[in-house]
């Protein structure tokens, strides 16, 4: 069986330093621990006025002119230089979030395409076949297939059962990691 066309052609969705591809797999497939470790990413702070990006309020900041500053609901935690605006963090971020993330035990990890996982980087890797192009050059860790391309994984852990549907191997030794007993 053939690992697929790499729609990245060799240059992206792969990590330079390691040459492994990143990886996706279904939320579905991950389910309880990923609603378990994900955090919501709200984006970067804006200016509820103008929409444009917020700095961190800085009372000792000079302006020219000393122009006065408006202040907003409750403390004063970012402004917008242009608007002349001081305001908390209720209003710097969306209600909803862009996203959701997980940063930890060797894992980066992001949601994308509304219903996947992007692997980013892992302490683990499989064998997977290409994505279609809608991930370009990345790995589908849905579709393992021996002989096909290193491509960063979750571990057994991530899985409800304790055993991943694919071999896990180290990335620092290479070596098979089998499921704990």
């Amino acid at each position: 069986m053939s690992a697929g066309i790499d729609y990245g052609m060799g240059t992206t969705n792969i990590d330079v330093k390691t040459s492994i591809r990143y990886g996706v797999i279904s939320q579905s497939s991950v389910l309880q621990a990923w609603s378990e470790s994900a955090e919501a990413d709200y984006g970067k702070p804006t200016c509820p006025k103008c929409g444009n990006e917020a700095e961190a309020y800085d009372a000792d900041k000079d302006f020219e002119g000393g122009e006065e500053f408006d202040c907003g609901h409750g403390c004063a935690d970012f402004m917008c230089i242009p608007c002349h605006y001081v305001f908390d963090s209720s209003e710097a971020y969306g209600d909803e979030p862009v996203g959701w993330n997980y940063y930890g035990d060797g894992y980066e990890l992001s949601d994308c395409l509304d219903s996947d996982i992007f692997v980013l980087k892992s302490s683990f890797y499989t064998f997977a076949a290409f994505c279609s192009p809608c991930v370009p050059g990345a790995g589908n860790l849905d579709s393992p297939i021996e002989g096909g391309v290193k491509t960063y994984c979750l571990g057994h852990d991530w899985f409800e059962d304790g055993e991943a549907p694919y071999p896990v191997y180290s990335v620092e030794t290479g070596e098979e990691v089998h499921p704990a007993s």
